[in-house]
């Protein structure tokens, strides 16, 4: 786990410093406001599903919605495994959109997850790997106004996120914590063109658990996306900063 994810972190960084002297940036402030919920079945099986409504300039223009429902197993303690399906609408924002026609576009995905959980003294720990079978819409003339195709590529996500209790030696109810995380996108495959490096998300959170069925948590989200395509010659990075709020529910 440590040689990947060291793997990861140094090809998405030797990758940004190489085009680092070429690059054109877009900057925006974002606002992710997130509602997370997973209803228990049984000992080994449960049902998850996500709703994300990713904002520019924190709240007042659109920038993505994204819908996720999953299957998950426990194989073992500390150890699961979850395949889904993904829906996202991906809005027209910032000075340079994702879009090279400026359009809002649909992205249906189909992903498979390992997610394993650990604890060393007061502080847990989570890997998370993810696969995704993404079909991106595109619009073959300006002129359209609903995606005429989709373009099929793959991509790899690894996150590590660690947090720690303020308040005693235990995630118990009632107990406000702090936590940590990064994610690395790394796509590929025949349809990927300059965007191998797809993204980073970095999330420095607070939050409280309510209850075993109750935790919201908040904070700074640093989100740096690469665009699959040149602009003048230039490879492109959004620099996207602003909040995170996720609201987690259990049943």
């Amino acid at each position: 786990m440590k040689r990947a994810s060291l793997l990861l972190f140094l090809v998405s960084i030797s990758l940004v410093s190489y085009s680092q002297n070429t690059r054109i940036k877009d900057n925006n402030n974002i606002g992710w406001y997130a509602f997370i919920a997973s209803l228990k079945i049984d000992d080994k099986w449960s049902l998850a599903g996500e709703f994300q409504w990713r904002r520019d300039n924190l709240i007042s223009d659109p920038q993505q919605n994204l819908f996720r429902v999953g299957v998950n197993r426990l194989v073992h303690p500390g150890v699961n495994i979850r395949a889904g399906y993904a829906l996202a609408e991906t809005f027209n924002y910032g000075d340079i959109p994702l879009n090279n026609l400026g359009k809002q576009f649909t992205e249906h995905r189909a992903y498979q997850m390992l997610l394993l959980n650990n604890k060393f003294g007061i502080a847990e720990s989570n890997h998370r790997f993810i696969l995704e079978q993404r079909w991106v819409g595109r619009y073959s003339s300006a002129s359209l106004e609903k995606e005429d195709d989709y373009v099929y590529t793959n991509r790899l996500r690894y996150m590590y996120r660690a947090q720690i209790p303020l308040k005693g030696r235990e995630m118990a109810d009632q107990t406000p914590y702090a936590a940590v995380y990064d994610e690395v996108f790394i796509g590929f495959g025949k349809n990927v063109n300059e965007n191998v490096f797809d993204q980073n998300r970095l999330g420095l959170l607070l939050g409280y658990k309510f209850s075993p069925k109750v935790r919201l948590e908040g904070g700074f989200l640093s989100q740096i996306v690469q665009l699959g395509r040149e602009v003048d010659g230039r490879n492109v990075f959004q620099f996207n900063n602003g909040l995170i709020i996720s609201t987690n529910l259990s049943f």
